[in-house]
């Protein structure tokens, strides 16, 4: 939900990272698509809802985006403000949806750092996605006490 691969104009694939926010967690390992953890099912399912929204906004964007990179992370990923060719912000629309949250350690690094917070500050109040969910543990806090 906060990571895409993308194709260059030179036809050379390469990660990118999205910039300013951080979506739920998705299963990777057979061991977490079978788990039966509450807390792993939760963060599981947002992280899915995550994903095809970013999916199909890329879809709708002709698989075409543009790319702002800020920053590199020690995964060799880029890291970016990810835009379609309309304009659509896709981190602002992922928090404006409440699948994602901003990530404040990296803030300072994001061009569009009050779009963003905006963005979240709406859904908060609409109680939209992860906002609505009591249970929902942020994904940095998730992979800090669940990812061993």
């Amino acid at each position: 939900g906060d990571t895409i691969v993308v194709k260059d104009t030179n036809g050379k694939n390469f990660t990118v990272r999205f910039a300013c926010v951080d979506a739920p967690e998705i299963a990777h390992t057979n061991k977490e698509k079978q788990s039966k953890r509450p807390s792993d099912r939760n963060q599981f399912n947002w992280g899915v809802k995550a994903q095809e929204r970013v999916r199909e906004l890329v879809q709708q964007g002709g698989d075409r985006v543009t790319l702002n990179i800020t920053d590199s992370d020690r995964y060799e990923r880029k890291i970016a403000e990810v835009r379609l060719k309309n304009g659509t912000f896709i981190q602002q629309v992922l928090l404006q949806e409440g699948l994602a949250k901003v990530y404040r350690p990296y803030l300072n690094k994001c061009p569009s750092k009050d779009l963003v917070q905006q963005a979240e500050t709406e859904a908060k109040e609409q109680r939209l996605g992860v906002w609505s969910d009591a249970k929902f543990v942020n994904p940095w806090e998730y992979r800090s006490l669940y990812k061993k």
